[in-house]
């Protein structure tokens, strides 16, 4: 009771669980944390793939700390990073699988729910067909659980229809990759930041979202001699617009004429390099013929918003530079435009003769942890280690490598996400197994989600954490998650990186290979065909190291020990590149195309598919803050997180709070002709334009993809995320803002943007720190 009240009044400082003690890894640590043991290992949030170390007490984690010794993060960590050990055990955890009887999720053991859910599925696709049944995968995985978990659905249920949330975020970049240079594979490496005398982030808050990469930049002066100049394009004055010697505030998603216009002026003015173009590009002529007809200048001002002299002093100082790099993220990625994006960004590096050197070249961040892993590996758009289906040779090839009938290969993809949503919706898909993802809150027009999932005979679950998809499905496979399985990931750069398991996995759960190899026992012969060589995570990566040889993503001279050893490789990594290649299509490094070649493409600019009307006269923009991650799954129940970021808010333009009458701190409604996010708070800045709002989409309690819209791109199917219309509505304002005189996109030939920033000029801004 004394020490109860002792620690309600403030008096019990705890000085001897605080007190410091000496740890021979780190130094001081306080007493209750001190871990009986270190385990490196790599961090399991976003795609920059820091190195860490895991602090094992008692057989559980209870320390993060950055590994001094790793090249991509230096020993630093970001604030997920550095509390990742309170993920592992936290109040969300599902430790043992589940099954709805009665109307509740039941505990139960794992025999009862691997022979009920393969019973359904046997039962739906007897009567339905095998590509009734259908899967979503994840970003999250090991690159072994990617693998495995491929191979079953693909090989084992025999259903094509399975794709990843990574459609959500990197298939536009995946896309773009493969129509310039003829496969995936981002060509650059962190160390350009550093070596780069332009660097041009489009659409990219690293500042928020890869915080690490920062230092990569930050060592620019030291290696060069002198500052890089960063250009930063973004409609939101965003933190990472803070680093920017050149801040860009286009209108939103005008990226792709922006491109254009930068390239007609480069051509123009004979800034291009002629040679690289003459022997490392093909489709020259056609793309300079579309780029001078369609994108003058002045059309490109009208467009993006960037007054015409701004548009040359920008052409200028990036086709000039002798090192210019440009990196994106889902500013560019989630459009419905974005894999031509993606190829724009791409041309105006390959005519200034911007790839395959140092600080040079076209740069993708990617978002999730593993993202990389499932592109190469995944089975979802492709067959493992970047083959086609609709190459027999390539169907052939991989079938002989793991041994199963060329027959039993897919011959072409099966339905996107979105497209497994609008075939459930339709009824032709009755069951969906979702792996370590929450559309829930992550998929955009959640009306028309929730309506689907409610069609569907099961819905299975395998995740580590009861997100909100977890909680409405009729199954849960209950996995371990990061820290207690072992494996690989690749981040943004092709670094295979080391997972190490430092601890058992909590309760019941399993690893997600070890669910889904010990799921295939229960459909006949599956095991045996799939699985009878995989008894660790190692056998698993030397098939994909089988798999992978003499393919653009070559692991076949990577092991688990040197890849510890020399903290990551980045691919390919084989006999001629032993410890891996930094960059890839450096000269005489040819691009997987016919002749060689990466090409020009002419690519247009379309308007957006919903525009600013009376009835919802604003344009929302989503993204992430850098306190949470994803869905908060994995975050939520983070108390420094949580205090940091405990909720969603609404940046508001001070122009726009004065129409709506309200200050920071107020509560409003957004909302668009797809529904409404109620009691969201109020954030009054100039980091948006005035018409311009930007809401975190984390949050379920403020589901922001209630409002979204269903737009995709109709290459690789992501979803347009970044711009719809909406409307504000507050207590003093209940029927919204009014729309001002304004020109609609869409309704002319060409959409003209009038920009005004309040405090920040329409044109190109020099910054000066």
């Amino acid at each position: 009771m004394i020490a109860k009240l002792k620690d309600f009044l403030g008096v019990d400082i705890k000085i001897d669980k605080y007190k410091k003690r000496d740890d021979a890894k780190f130094g001081k640590i306080s007493n209750f944390k001190t871990p009986d043991e270190w385990v490196r290992s790599t961090c399991g949030y976003c795609g920059v793939g820091c190195g860490l170390y895991i602090g094992v007490k008692d057989g559980r984690p209870v320390y993060t700390k950055g590994d001094p010794a790793h090249p991509v993060s230096l020993g630093t960590l970001c604030p997920k990073g550095l509390t990742e050990h309170e993920m592992v055990d936290s109040n969300g955890r599902v430790t043992t699988p589940m099954i709805r009887k009665d109307g509740e999720l039941k505990a139960v053991e794992w025999d009862e729910a691997f022979k009920f859910t393969s019973d359904k599925f046997k039962e739906i696709q007897s009567k339905y067909g095998k590509k009734a049944v259908a899967c979503l995968s994840t970003g999250q995985f090991l690159t072994e659980d990617f693998y495995t978990l491929g191979k079953f659905v693909q090989l084992g249920l025999e259903t094509n229809n399975y794709d990843g949330n990574t459609t959500l975020c990197m298939a536009s970049a995946v896309m773009g990759y493969k129509q310039t240079f003829g496969s995936d594979g981002p060509p650059a490496s962190y160390e350009d930041f550093s070596h780069a005398d332009v660097i041009m982030l489009i659409g990219a808050n690293i500042a928020d979202n890869h915080p690490i990469l920062k230092l990569h930049i930050a060592k620019n002066k030291k290696i060069t001699g002198k500052k890089p100049t960063i250009i930063v394009v973004d409609p939101r004055h965003s933190k990472t617009a803070n680093m920017a010697d050149i801040f860009v505030p286009i209108a939103p998603r005008s990226d792709l004429a922006l491109l254009n216009g930068l390239c007609y002026i480069i051509f123009e003015q004979g800034w291009e390099d002629e040679k690289f173009i003459k022997e490392r590009t093909s489709g020259y002529r056609e793309f300079k013929s579309h780029i001078m007809k369609n994108y003058p200048p002045q059309e490109v001002a009208n467009i993006t918003g960037i007054d015409v002299k701004e548009l040359y002093n920008l052409a200028k100082v990036y086709a000039t530079a002798d090192k210019a790099m440009s990196a994106w993220t889902m500013g560019v990625n989630q459009s419905s435009i974005g894999t031509d994006t993606v190829s724009a960004i791409c041309n105006l590096a390959l005519i200034t003769g911007n790839l395959g050197k140092e600080g040079a070249s076209p740069f993708s961040i990617t978002g999730q942890c593993n993202a990389m892993g499932t592109r190469e590996f995944g089975f979802t758009s492709s067959i493992p280690g970047y083959r086609n289906y609709s190459s027999d040779t390539d169907r052939a090839i991989f079938a002989d490598i793991i041994g199963v009938p060329t027959e039993l290969i897919p011959s072409s993809r099966g339905y996107s996400y979105p497209q497994i949503i609008d075939a459930i919706d339709a009824g032709e898909i009755k069951a969906l197994w979702v792996t370590a993802t929450n559309p829930l809150v992550s998929f955009p027009d959640q009306n028309k989600l929730r309506r689907a999932l409610k069609k569907l005979d099961i819905l299975v679950v395998q995740d580590a954490f009861m997100s909100e998809t977890a909680e409405i499905s009729d199954v849960i496979f209950s996995a371990s998650t990061w820290s207690e399985k072992e494996g690989t990931y690749t981040n943004s750069e092709r670094r295979c990186n080391y997972a190490k398991k430092a601890v058992e996995p909590l309760g019941k759960t399993m690893s997600d290979t070890n669910i889904v190899i010990e799921f295939s026992k229960y459909f006949e012969g599956k095991y045996e065909l799939l699985f009878k060589e995989f008894k660790s995570s190692e056998d698993i990566f030397n098939e994909i190291k089988r798999v992978s040889k003499g393919q653009l993503c070559d692991y076949s001279e990577m092991s688990y020990n040197k890849i510890e050893e020399l903290g990551g490789i980045q691919w390919p990594c084989n006999e001629e590149y032993p410890e891996g290649k930094k960059r890839l299509y450096t000269e005489g490094f040819d691009c997987p195309t016919e002749d060689g070649k990466a090409k020009l493409l002419p690519l247009d600019w379309k308007p957006l598919a919903e525009s600013c009307n009376p009835d919802f006269p604003l344009t929302l923009n989503t993204g992430r803050t850098v306190e949470q991650w994803h869905t908060r799954t994995k975050t939520k129940e983070i108390a420094l997180l949580n205090n940091l970021a405990p909720e969603a808010w609404v940046e508001l333009n001070p122009k726009d709070a004065i129409k709506l009458k309200v200050k920071s701190g107020d509560r409003i409604s957004i909302g668009s002709s797809r529904g409404k996010v109620e009691n969201i708070i109020v954030k009054v800045t100039e980091v948006v334009r005035e018409g311009d709002c930007f809401v975190p989409f984390h949050f379920s309690e403020q589901l922001i993809n209630s409002v979204t819209i269903a737009d995709f791109d109709s290459k690789s199917y992501e979803p347009n995320f970044k711009q719809c219309a909406v409307n504000l509505y507050s207590d003093s304002v209940p029927n919204g803002i009014k729309m001002q005189e304004t020109k609609i996109a869409g309704e002319i030939e060409h959409q003209k943007v009038e920009v005004e920033l309040s405090g920040v000029k329409s044109k190109v801004e020099h910054l000066h720190h």
